[in-house]
């Protein structure tokens, strides 16, 4: 049976959970390089295993491309569904990473530490709402 690990934040009442959203622009291993591919492989490996020892990991995702997506919105009452991301922009949204934290201040020096700040943007977002244990919990 799979058990969750307990987070290391001493009071579980006032941490936050914080998003990080990794924009970069996309590439494919042919256009990065077999070798700049496996050392961001690398990078991020000790990068969430990191996360995970600290205890702060809820989850790390690497999205694929962004061509692979669909949207979805209601209009005419009715679905109006599009391939391909929302916004056509060099940088898209690369992949996540849910955090537990005290506060910004920990997110901001976990997202300096992340290996995509050398070559895109983090987008550090706090969590206004989560579902937890079958209901929605306010987070202030």
């Amino acid at each position: 049976m799979f058990m969750r690990k307990q987070r290391a934040i001493p009071n579980r009442r006032n941490i936050m959970r914080y998003t990080l959203f990794l924009h970069y622009q996309e590439m494919t291993t042919d256009e990065l390089g077999e070798e700049a591919w496996e050392e961001g492989k690398a990078a991020f490996h000790a990068y969430t295993a990191a996360l995970d020892a600290a205890g702060v990991l809820v989850s790390a995702e690497v999205l694929q491309p962004s061509t692979s997506s669909t949207t979805l919105r209601m209009e005419n009452g009715g679905p109006r569904i599009q391939d391909g991301p929302y916004a056509d922009t060099r940088e898209q949204i690369g992949g996540t990473i849910v955090l537990e934290l005290p506060d910004l201040d920990a997110a901001l020096a976990w997202a300096e530490k992340c290996p995509a700040a050398s070559w895109g943007t983090i987008e550090i977002r706090p969590s206004a709402v989560r579902f937890t244990d079958g209901r929605w919990i306010n987070v202030e």
